[in-house]
């Protein structure tokens, strides 16, 4: 008898219910635009292909933790961006990009039947996946501290959020950190797109004035996939709690997630330059811009949104009437359902085409 499927544990993937509708948009005669799945479009910064090509004579096997120096320009990274103090090595762990470590994570800490995870409502799918494959209980949330915390292992905060955009202020952020470890529940903090705050100032739950200067309970993760164009990379981090990072290092050693040598220096690359990052968040301010005044002239309102590399948009309608008719104009958008009921009447709007289809979309969505 064959072994139950893992795949039955899981959603039917999302985006495989849009492709109707993006060959709808593809049959626009100037193209479509594609602003739906949020991958970066520009090029990877000179300074950080100097250092993959570098790397290139990389043969011998790559470390689970790490090149010294790529865990000295985390720490030094975390310190001067997050405001984080004191880390050493072992607050640090290297990522084989976030989205596995998303998924993987409550495997990785031996969560099983019984145990629950918590989440935001409105969400990355991700963070049900991990909870599902670990046959744990995915709980979503708009307030965690309401929560019943008895087996609650695990809690996943998100700001800024995908999809929304919206930023966990200094009090919640502090509030929450407080009564994760009131509960012994670990708190891990998916700050992917801290960076990029339009609005607001997004700030990391380690950074003292949330954490009180200790990294226990408390966990971070940060990508290079949207500040730096690296997606294609897969570079990410986790950074906080050295007792929960040193037994993931020894579960992943055993699993062989190590991230490429050369794309190990091209993250020490990345995170030690500052230029380019400001550069690109001019790239996407000016076309969050242009494409927020096109879409409120098209009778959407825009929720939250203070950051991130979306805009949270409706119209009032059942989201996917709002995909139906973008992409009649041949406009590409995410139904908001993608990340939970709560978004049934909001479509994601993402800002990561070139600056030539963002025109194109502003034209087609004013005219």
């Amino acid at each position: 008898m064959p072994p139950s499927t893992v795949s039955g544990l899981l959603p039917a993937f999302p985006w495989d219910k849009l492709e109707p509708h993006k060959a709808a948009a593809a049959a626009n005669a100037a193209g479509i635009v594609d602003l739906s799945v949020g991958t970066p479009v520009d090029p990877v910064p000179d300074v950080v292909q100097r250092a993959l090509t570098d790397a290139a004579n990389s043969p011998g096997y790559p470390t689970v933790w790490g090149t010294a120096e790529l865990r000295d320009a985390v720490t030094g990274w975390c310190g001067r961006r997050l405001g984080a103090s004191g880390m050493t090595h072992g607050n640090v762990l290297p990522l084989v990009g976030s989205k596995e470590f998303v998924a993987w994570l409550p495997t990785q800490l031996g969560l099983g039947p019984g145990d629950r995870v918590a989440f935001p409502r409105l969400a990355y799918p991700t963070y049900e996946v991990g909870a599902r494959l670990a046959r744990a209980e995915p709980v979503p949330t708009d307030d965690p501290t309401s929560l019943d915390p008895e087996n609650l292992r695990l809690l996943w905060l998100n700001s800024p959020s995908n999809p929304t955009g919206k930023v966990l202020d200094a009090g919640e952020l502090k509030r929450t950190v407080a009564w994760a470890r009131e509960h012994g529940v670990l708190l891990v903090s998916d700050e992917c797109y801290l960076e990029l705050g339009w609005e607001t100032d997004p700030v990391s739950v380690l950074h003292p004035d949330m954490c009180g200067g200790s990294y226990e309970g408390v966990v971070a993760v940060h990508s290079l996939s949207k500040r730096s164009n690296l997606a294609g990379y897969r570079a990410a981090f986790a950074a906080g709690d050295a007792s929960v990072l040193g037994e993931l290092l020894h579960v992943r050693k055993h699993g062989g997630m190590m991230v490429p040598a050369p794309v190990q220096a091209a993250t020490v690359a990345g995170l030690g330059d500052d230029v380019h990052v400001e550069r690109q968040r001019e790239r996407y301010r000016a076309r969050r811009a242009a494409l927020r005044t096109a879409l409120e002239s098209n009778g959407f309102r825009i929720e939250h949104s203070e950051a991130s590399l979306y805009l949270w948009a409706t119209r009032d309608e059942p989201c996917w009437d709002t995909v139906g008719d973008l992409a009649k104009l041949g406009v590409l958008v995410a139904p908001g359902d993608f990340y939970g009921t709560a978004g049934e009447r909001f479509v994601r709007i993402a800002f990561t085409a070139t600056d030539e289809r963002v025109s194109e979309a502003v034209r087609r969505l004013t005219a």
